[in-house]
């Protein structure tokens, strides 16, 4: 069925159909197709994808490879029941995967969504203490500053205050723990000095909650929407794991955003040599050419649950399907033979040169921070006192709408430590980004940025660096 009710408003096609829209009522441009980093709309416009389509798209759009895929595996059989049949893709996508995830996870269930992968890794963390006759551990703790998806349980040990907040009484209160967030520290300290008061918050919480109480901690590698790219020192999460171990408590990996080769490792926690019991993964895993998600589970939880029940008691009616599974496998085929991880590291690199210096120029930029791929810009009122915008200013807003109508997408995330205040933008192109593609990418955003500056300074909203 072709799309009809086409108009056009400032300049850009759009169309009004029955679609429900993430703001519903607002019309928006109409996509076209895709070439590597960029997007094309019906109007012909030019966009740079740098948010990898909330990064998703890791291996860019329009690849001649990942579509022959599609055609060749639809030709056999798109789609079997789990409880029916296995299929050659799905068995050798969970065979690539357990290869490429650290230590011994090497079990795999298949979901659709992020948010399945990290409801999914829930239920098996709780399930696991089950068959070992320990129905009491049951709690998740999580970080209030962290994103862990928008189903009901996910959502619950999410600690992004403006996602939860209408299904407040439906969630249960799991995040309990400070970030590592040492641009704005919550506790007022500096690194090093501060001697990982972050890391030590984590057995705190732990004391006071009882660890007979609690199945697993969950922590997004680098924390991605509820904070904008924010990273801990390298000496950080060897200490949660060693606290998690202390107290028989699980480590759930939430490597949804962050998985794939978007940080330079395939997985981010490699950085840090740390292995989780289960990892959630997804975004990158299929680029967004099919929807699928992951849990990676270690030998250790599996072996529990075959001395025992054999049933994960999790499903979902497309697990596992042939036609994803062959699509992220050729996903991942592509990322291998085109060295694609290691693009990342070394772009990613060059990336934040281009941001630190644009935070030189520009008073408003608080803070650059992220690694390889995944990195984000905090923007400030005022940069000596790091003051953050109020959130009813609505700077996010206003500056991916700039960038948006310059040609650049980026991507929205809160900042500051309450999830009240603060303003930030993730900046995460494709991994097969070129340097002469982040210069353009950089070029745009200098604009940008120099449109929102003057924006702020007109209405008196900006605080410029104070004489000495």
């Amino acid at each position: 069925m072709a799309l009809s009710g086409f108009a056009s408003c400032k300049g850009v096609v759009w169309v009004n159909t029955h679609l429900i829209k993430p703001l519903v009522g607002e019309s928006y441009p109409v996509v076209d197709y895709g070439r590597g980093i960029y997007l094309f709309g019906k109007d012909g416009k030019k966009y740079i994808d740098g948010s990898s389509g909330a990064v998703t798209a890791n291996i860019g759009h329009g690849v001649k490879e990942i579509y022959e895929a599609m055609c060749r595996q639809a030709e056999k059989v798109s789609f079997v029941y789990r409880s029916h049949f296995t299929s050659e893709p799905a068995e050798e996508l969970a065979e690539k995967l357990a290869q490429s995830a650290p230590g011994d996870l090497n079990a795999v269930f298949f979901v659709n969504s992020g948010s399945e992968a990290t409801e999914t890794a829930l239920k098996v963390a709780i399930q696991y203490f089950q068959e070992q006759g320990q129905p009491e551990k049951i709690q998740i703790l999580s970080r209030r500053t962290s994103y862990h998806g928008i189903t009901l349980g996910s959502l619950s040990m999410s600690g992004h205050p403006l996602r939860r907040q209408r299904f407040e009484p439906l969630l249960e209160d799991f995040p309990a723990v400070a970030p590592p967030y040492c641009y704005q520290c919550p506790f007022k300290l500096s690194y090093p000095s501060c001697k990982m008061k972050c890391a030590d918050d984590l057995e705190e919480a732990i004391l006071s909650i009882g660890s007979e109480n609690i199945a697993a901690f969950i922590a997004e590698p680098v924390i991605g929407a509820s904070g904008g790219a924010i990273t801990p020192p390298d000496e950080y999460y060897p200490r949660v794991k060693a606290i998690c171990e202390k107290y028989n408590i699980l480590f759930i990996a939430d490597e949804v955003m962050t998985g794939m080769g978007r940080t330079g490792k395939m997985f981010a926690m490699d950085h840090w040599d740390v292995v989780p019991d289960i990892i959630a993964t997804g975004k990158g895993m299929s680029a967004g050419y099919t929807p699928m998600a992951a849990a990676i589970v270690s030998d250790r939880i599996m072996k529990v649950i075959e001395n025992g029940t054999k049933v994960i008691m999790s499903g979902h009616t497309f697990s596992a399907n042939p036609f994803s599974a062959a699509v992220c496998l050729a996903v991942m085929d592509y990322m291998d033979k085109n060295n694609v991880v290691q693009n990342a590291q070394k772009q990613g690199i060059y990336l934040i040169e281009k941001l630190k210096k644009l935070q030189e120029e520009f008073e408003v930029i608080g803070d650059v921070r992220g690694k390889g791929l995944l990195c984000g810009i905090e923007l400030v009122r005022d940069r000596t006192a790091r003051e953050p915008f109020s959130l009813n200013e609505k700077i996010t807003e206003t500056f991916i709408s700039i960038c948006f109508e310059n040609g650049l997408i980026v991507y929205p995330a809160v900042a500051g430590v309450t999830g009240f205040s603060g303003d930030a933008v993730i900046i995460a192109p494709p991994l097969t980004i070129t340097s002469e593609e982040i210069d353009e990418l950089a070029g745009i955003l200098s604009s940008s940025l120099k449109q929102l500056t003057g924006k702020l300074e007109q209405e008196g909203k900006l605080i410029l660096k104070r004489a000495n």
